[in-house]
């Protein structure tokens, strides 16, 4: 069954399930929508103060919605997780992976995707504008406004190092325009059965760009088809000239230079709304698998809560591996 199927499968059973009462995972989602109104959009001087202080501490959306009180066996900081065997599509750990939130910078992999899609020329060079310039939360770039880089340079930054500018320049750019290129995300992540989630731009820094755990899974699925994807995303660092100057970027995800970790596609993410996010294609004890961790609490829960997974597989494979070899008693 594919990643498609899965989130088609559960939402049939959603549908099914609608004239009962609300599932544990139904009342989260109102209260999700319910904090959201809450945490929407900060007042001017809120976001005049955020901007001071370089640090956001509002609620995420999850938080005020109280899923971080959901357990799990593995004590994960996120308060939504979902890891499947992208070979078997066996689920192996799941947590509030219907919720739907937003996903900051993992929006980007559905920008590079639709990017990839169009089989644009990687070597056109594009200008950052005045339009490219984030005026959602007023974060900061080292594209300066007047600065030309190619195309395939663009979704490198956008991938390996977040870049805003970078980003928004590739769908500024797109055929037709901004709003064309948004439409393809929508209908790209439609076509996928991606049932929850929905964009307005192509950063992730708009707290309405949403989706669910189950719906990332089938994107990483989907992203991790197109080579170009998996280069770039997991590549270390890019020195990259702007005008007579070189600039060095470096990846976002720390484990892709880590020597325990295989991983083929990685996109991380964070707004205060979305908390910290990370989504992983990855072999572990000889599985490939796909992670989803969303609204995590802290800046470094969301790797501490990969490797809590990682080495959990490691576990039960190796425990499974011997009960294999111990003769039938």
């Amino acid at each position: 069954m594919p990643l498609a199927s899965y989130a088609n499968d559960k939402e049939a059973a959603r549908k099914a399930n609608s004239d009962k009462k609300p599932t544990a995972q139904q009342t989260a989602n109102n209260k999700v929508k319910t904090a959201a109104k809450s945490t929407a959009k900060p007042t001017a001087k809120v976001r005049k103060v955020a901007k001071n202080n370089a640090t956001d501490t509002r609620a995420s959306f999850g938080r005020a919605a109280g899923l971080h009180q959901s357990a799990d066996a593995l004590d994960l900081r996120s308060s939504v997780a979902l890891v499947i065997d992208q070979d078997t599509h066996e689920v192996l750990l799941r947590k509030n992976d219907l919720a739907v939130l937003p996903i900051a910078s993992l929006t980007k992999l559905m920008t590079g995707l639709v990017i990839s899609d169009a089989n644009l020329s990687s070597d056109e060079m594009i200008t950052i504008t005045q339009e490219d310039v984030d005026t959602e939360k007023g974060s900061t770039s080292r594209l300066a406004v007047g600065s030309v880089l190619s195309r395939g340079d663009l979704l490198h930054l956008a991938l390996m190092s977040s870049e805003n500018r970078a980003a928004h320049a590739l769908g500024r750019t797109y055929p037709n325009g901004l709003s064309a290129f948004i439409k393809a995300m929508n209908d790209r992540a439609t076509g996928l059965g991606m049932r929850s989630t929905h964009f307005v731009e192509p950063t992730g820094l708009s707290s309405k760009n949403q989706s669910s755990a189950t719906d990332l899974a089938v994107l990483v699925g989907a992203a991790y088809n197109v080579p170009v994807l998996r280069e770039l995303s997991t590549s270390h660092g890019r020195e990259v000239a702007v005008g007579r100057r070189t600039l060095q970027y470096n990846t976002t995800n720390r484990l892709v230079k880590s020597p325990n970790w295989d991983i083929g596609l990685q996109k991380t993410g964070y707004i205060s709304e979305a908390g910290q996010c990370l989504v992983m294609q990855t072999k572990v004890a000889g599985r490939k698998l796909i992670m989803v961790f969303l609204d995590s609490a802290g800046k470094l829960s969301r790797i501490a809560d990969a490797e809590r997974v990682r080495r959990w597989v490691e576990t039960n494979n190796a425990r499974s591996a011997m009960a294999a070899a111990s003769p039938a008693g």
